[in-house]
């Protein structure tokens, strides 16, 4: 979603210029683009093959673990990040990475790789409610019914699912609430990347999740067995998919803009179903490939329409802390 970062990472980007959202696309670009939905889409079968020897704790764990230590190996000039702003950048660690990426393991132990996909394309849909019931932004009449064609999407892909072999609702309904906690990491976390950039912030996120998953990840680690081809899959699942796909992302941001960037969140189902259905056997319902074509057809919904101009101030209460006049946030 998924990487469940993606929608995340590119809504929440800092804003762009209008030469970027104008800016043609070149192989660079393309090669962005194809790197983070393939990676991405691939971190749910990583987690499959992760959960072969590894308890779900452990694999939450190394895929924090490993994506922070890669974010933090990239060159950055150093940024401060002020005190008062802290309590939110912990909420991010806990919303954006912490709950949902234990969420997603824990389910994978009852559902498929390609299902966990497909429900995590309702990333949109959470975002804009989430947004706009809980945060109370107005917004237009578009986004809300896209909200509404994404839910009958999600009912299509979840009910039919859950009564299959293998599958349990309780599955289902963890990924559905990992999706939701991302809608929560987005109001969060947008007003923090306009502030800092996007690298700074997601780097202190990942620090914090990191604490965070650490005592599950002995406990369930003390549980585990072991297998090369799971150490890996956990690897690649954080190093390439909470890391270098993030910094992909972000990238392809600055040079052609978030609105085409997000592109990304439409390949991500369709790469999870077929590497699903190839490498792990995994059988795919036509209902559910028809709910997953309607909830991006939600999503798409859920990117028309002109903003208010209100939109901001709600968000900013929540999610910004005062600024003391004249502080400098590099140090």
């Amino acid at each position: 979603m998924s990487d469940p970062l993606a929608y995340g990472a590119v809504m929440s980007a800092p804003t762009t210029t209008l030469a970027a959202e104008g800016a043609r696309f070149t192989l660079t670009d393309w090669g962005l683009l194809a790197f983070a939905a393939g990676v991405w889409g691939a971190s749910f079968l990583f987690m499959a093959i992760g959960l072969d020897a590894f308890e779900p704790g452990l694999v939450t764990f190394l895929r924090v673990g490993f994506g922070a230590a890669t974010v933090w190996a990239i060159p950055l000039h150093r940024r401060h990040v002020e005190r008062d702003d802290w309590l939110q950048v912990t909420l991010l660690g806990v919303t954006w990475m912490a709950f949902p990426l234990t969420m997603f393991p824990i389910a994978q132990q009852w559902i498929d790789s390609s299902l966990a996909g497909m429900l995590n394309s309702a990333m949109p849909i959470a975002t804009v409610a989430v947004t706009t019931l809980v945060f109370a932004v107005p917004t237009v009449r578009i986004r809300l019914i896209g909200v509404g064609v994404g839910l009958v999407g999600i009912v299509m892909i979840g009910v039919p699912e859950a009564t299959t072999a293998g599958t349990t609702a309780l599955g289902i309904l963890l990924v559905l609430l990992a999706v939701i906690s991302y809608g929560f990491a987005v109001n969060i976390a947008g007003p923090l990347q306009r502030s800092y950039g996007a690298l700074p912030v997601i780097r202190r996120a990942l620090l914090v999740a990191t604490v965070l998953t650490l005592p599950y990840g002995i406990i369930d680690g003390a549980r585990s067995s072991f297998a090369w081809d799971s150490l890996a899959a956990c690897i690649a699942l954080g190093a390439a998919g909470t890391g270098a796909a993030f910094v992909a992302a972000s990238i392809l941001t600055g040079r052609v803009g978030a609105v085409r960037t997000s592109i990304v969140t439409y390949l991500i189902p369709i790469v999870s179903t077929v590497l699903g259905v190839v490498f792990r056997d995994e059988t795919v319902t036509f209902l559910a490939i028809s709910g997953t074509v309607i909830v991006l057809a939600g999503a798409w919904l859920t990117t028309l329409g002109q903003t208010p101009a209100i939109e901001s101030r709600p968000i900013d209460r929540v999610s910004v802390g005062r600024r003391r006049p004249g502080r400098d946030r590099r140090s």
